[in-house]
């Protein structure tokens, strides 16, 4: 998740703080799930899926590496979390990210994902998204 930091702050001045100590906690079982493709020494991408309620789980820290980009990688991530949401008995997915993520939003809109309103008061995001999940 360093590397998804990293770039983030790069690209729109996300504020790390404690967001690394957080996720250790928030994606542990029975909150989360924390995912990584790849080597350990040279993952090549992650992502995570918090649970919010008993019908609602939130997808967080998608990312793929810069090198593994364009082979269909995050379409996969992005299929495999919600799989892990329905294997928990929830039936909606939510994420937000920020607008200056372009592939990140045509990623999800060419997904099935649906602009929402504001679910979570994050600051760092622009854009919310929810999909329901059969």
């Amino acid at each position: 998740m360093g590397e998804y930091f990293a770039e983030i702050t790069a690209r729109f001045g996300f504020e790390v703080g404690t967001a690394l100590d957080d996720a250790a906690s928030a994606f542990a079982p029975p909150r989360g799930r924390f995912v990584v493709a790849g080597p350990d020494d040279a993952p090549l991408a992650c992502g995570a899926v918090q649970f919010l309620d008993a019908d609602r789980a939130e997808i967080k820290r998608m990312w793929v590496s810069p090198d593994a980009r364009g082979r269909g990688l995050a379409r996969a991530l992005l299929a495999h979390l919600e799989s892990l949401i329905v294997e928990a008995g929830r039936t909606e997915s939510l994420l937000d990210t920020n607008s200056s993520l372009t592939s990140a939003v045509s990623l999800y809109e060419s997904s099935g994902y649906s602009s929402v309103p504001d679910y979570n008061g994050n600051a760092d995001a622009d854009v919310w998204f929810a999909k329901p999940l059969g």
